[in-house]
C-alpha cells in the first residue's frame, strides 16, 4: 500500500512540475528562428514561445563621424548574446554591495563598435503586424546599455502583450556628443551622433521590423530617466519625425533644455587644448586611446562649467554633462520650444515619474534616524518654511505616517513632467497626454528603498520576478505589474492606457490634472504636489 502511495505522490508531482519544465524549454539550432533583414539573415533562439534576437548590428560608425548602415553579411548571422556596449567614462571597478544587490546590474562588454539592438517577438512567419516597443535604456546621456538591468529583458513584455520589442546600445558620453562641427564636414553630426544612433536604430525598424511579426506604421518609443530625456529630444527632432507614433517618458523631464552650439563648441576647445592638439590636428581624435579622451573631455566640461556660472549662464540639469545640443541642423531648436512641441502634435504622451526617485539614496543616512533627528534636518533645511513644507508634503501623500516619508519625497524629477504635460496638452488639436505617478513601495531591506529611481521598470516590462532583488518579488508586486504592463502594452496599441482592471483614466489637462496613482490600489487623482514644487523651488 506505501509502495502504491508512493508511486501515486511521484505521479502527481510529475504532473505538477513537467508543464514548468515544458514553458522554460529553449529552442535552438541552425534553422531555428531564422529571418531576414537587409544586410543579411539572422538566427535568434525561441524561448517561452518568445522568438529572441540580440546583438543584431543597426550600424556602423567611425569615431565622431555619423552612422552608417552596417556591412552585409554572407549566410546566417548567429544572434543569442547581447552586443557590446559603449564605453563608460570611469569604468566599474567596484561596487557598494547592498545597491548593487538592489539593482543587479549586467555591465556587459565594451567596444566602441556598440551600434546593435535586441528584438523579442511572438512570431515571425504568421503574417501579423504588432505594435512595436522601442526601449530607449537609462544612464542619462553619458551611460547604461540595453541589458543593463534585469528589468530591461523584453521577453515577458512581448509575450503578454502579443508585441515586438526592440531595445538598442549607441554612442554615448563624448564619442556621442563631443562637437566637432567647427572642423570640416567629416564631423557635421558629431554634437548629436548620439541620438543620431536613435533615429539611425528607427530607420532599422521602419526597414526591418517587419520580417520579426512587427508593424513599422505603429512604432512607440519608450525610455526612463535618461530614456526618457532621448524620447523628448526624438520628439524635437525633424530626422525622427514619423519613426514613430507614440512616447512615453519615464522620470526624464529633469533637464528644461539643451545645450547651446557656443557651449559645446567650447568644451571641445578644452578638450583639444587639453590635449595639446590643435586644429589642424584634429583627426588626431580619431585615434587616441578611448581612457586619454574621457579624462581631457570630463576635465574641459568642469572648466567650461565654472566659467559658464562665472558668466551666470544656467548650467541644465545636475551639473554640465554630455548631452544633445541645439547644432541648427540635426535638432534645430530647443526640446520645449513652440516648433518643438509642433513637430510632435499628434503624437500621444505617456509620462510620469516615481514618488521617491533618488531621495533615499540622498537620505540613505537617515534611513534608521529617530523623528527628532528627521525632524531637526527637515528645520535646518527648510528653516523657516519647514511647517509649510511639512504640510505641503501632508497634502501630496495623506496616508504617509513616517518621518522619514516627510524627507523622502522627490521634488527635482516630477515637477518637470508635470511641466510638460501642462505644456503638451494646451497645444490646440494636439494628441491626448497620460500622466501617472509610480507610489508603490518596496519592501526589499526593511522598505529603505522605496519608490526608488528605476523601481518602476520592473512593473512595466512584468519582470518582477528576474528583478526580485529589486521588488521582492511578493504577490502584491506582480499583481500591480499585471496592471503596469498591461497599460504600456494598451498605449502601444491604441494610444491610450486604460483598462478593465484600472480606474477610468481621462487624458491630462492642466485644468483637471487628472494623475494615475500606481500602488496596490491605484487611483487617478488631480495634482495634490502643487504647493510643495512652490514651495521647494522657492527654497533654492
Amino acid at each position: 500500500m506505501k509502495k502504491a502511495l508512493n508511486h501515486l505522490m511521484t505521479i502527481i508531482m510529475m504532473l505538477v512540475v513537467v508543464p514548468t519544465i515544458a514553458q522554460s524549454e529553449i529552442q535552438t539550432g541552425m534553422d531555428v528562428a531564422v529571418t531576414n533583414t537587409n544586410s543579411g539573415k539572422v538566427r535568434g533562439y525561441i524561448h517561452n514561445k518568445i522568438y529572441n534576437y540580440k546583438g543584431i548590428p543597426y550600424a556602423k560608425a567611425n569615431r565622431f563621424e555619423a552612422a552608417v548602415k552596417p556591412d552585409a553579411w554572407e549566410g546566417i548571422r548567429s544572434s543569442t548574446t547581447y552586443g557590446p556596449v559603449a564605453p563608460l567614462l570611469t569604468p566599474t571597478t567596484e561596487v557598494q554591495d547592498e545597491s548593487e544587490f538592489v539593482f543587479d546590474h549586467d555591465w556587459g562588454y565594451t567596444n566602441e563598435n556598440c551600434l546593435n539592438l535586441n528584438v523579442w517577438t511572438p512570431s515571425i512567419a504568421d503574417g501579423k503586424k504588432r505594435p512595436v516597443l522601442f526601449w530607449i535604456h537609462g544612464g542619462g546621456f553619458t551611460a547604461g546599455s540595453s541589458h543593463e538591468l534585469p528589468s530591461y529583458d523584453g521577453e515577458n513584455l512581448s509575450k503578454k502583450g502579443d508585441v515586438v520589442v526592440v531595445s538598442i546600445n549607441h554612442r554615448l558620453n563624448v564619442l556621442g556628443f563631443l562637437d566637432l562641427s567647427a572642423y570640416g564636414e567629416k564631423y557635421k553630426h558629431s554634437a548629436n551622433n548620439s541620438i543620431l544612433d536613435l533615429v539611425v536604430a528607427l530607420e532599422w525598424v521602419r526597414d526591418n521590423i517587419s520580417n520579426f511579426g512587427g508593424d513599422p506604421d505603429n512604432v512607440t518609443i519608450f525610455g526612463q530617466s535618461g530614456g526618457g530625456a532621448k524620447v523628448n529630444t526624438l520628439m524635437a527632432m525633424p530626422k525622427a519625425k514619423g519613426l514613430f507614433h507614440k512616447a512615453i517618458n519615464q522620470s526624464g523631464s529633469f533637464r528644461s533644455g539643451v545645450l547651446e552650439k557656443e557651449d559645446t563648441q567650447a568644451i571641445t576647445t578644452e578638450t583639444l587644448s587639453i590635449l595639446g592638439i590643435d586644429a589642424s590636428q584634429v583627426d588626431k581624435l580619431q585615434d587616441i586611446p578611448f581612457s586619454d579622451l574621457a579624462d581631457a573631455s570630463s576635465k574641459a566640461l568642469k572648466k567650461v562649467e565654472a566659467k559658464m556660472k562665472a558668466a551666470g549662464k544656467p548650467v541644465m540639469g545636475f551639473g554640465l554633462s554630455w548631452g544633445p545640443s541645439v547644432d541648427g541642423d540635426d535638432l534645430p531648436f530647443q526640446t520645449g520650444s513652440d516648433k518643438a512641441l509642433a513637430l510632435s502634435k499628434d503624437i500621444p504622451l505617456l509620462i510620469g515619474t516615481v514618488k521617491n526617485e533618488f531621495a533615499p539614496f540622498a537620505n540613505m543616512r537617515f534611513a534608521n534616524a529617530s523623528d527628532d533627528q528627521i525632524m531637526a534636518q527637515i528645520r535646518d533645511q527648510y528653516k523657516e518654511k519647514a511647517e509649510a513644507y511639512i504640510a505641503a508634503v501632508k497634502k501630496a501623500y495623506p496616508d504617509d505616517t513616517k518621518a522619514i516619508d516627510l524627507l523622502d519625497v522627490d521634488t527635482l524629477f516630477r515637477p518637470g513632467a508635470v511641466a510638460q504635460a501642462n505644456q503638451k496638452s494646451m497645444i490646440a488639436g494636439g494628441a491626448p497626454v497620460y500622466m501617472y505617478l509610480f507610489t508603490w513601495q518596496s519592501p526589499v531591506f526593511d522598505g529603505k528603498y522605496k519608490a526608488l529611481h528605476c523601481m518602476d521598470l520592473p512593473f512595466v516590462f512584468d519582470n518582477v520576478d528576474l528583478a526580485n532583488h529589486m521588488t521582492g518579488g511578493g504577490k502584491e508586486a506582480h499583481i500591480l505589474a499585471d496592471k503596469m504592463s498591461r497599460a504600456w502594452i494598451n498605449f502601444a496599441k491604441t494610444g491610450t492606457p486604460g483598462h478593465s482592471d484600472l480606474p477610468y483614466w481621462p487624458a491630462y489637462t492642466s485644468e483637471n490634472t487628472a494623475t494615475m496613482h500606481f500602488d496596490n490600489t491605484c487611483e487617478v487623482k488631480p495634482q495634490l504636489d502643487k504647493e510643495l514644487f512652490d514651495l521647494v523651488q522657492g527654497s533654492h
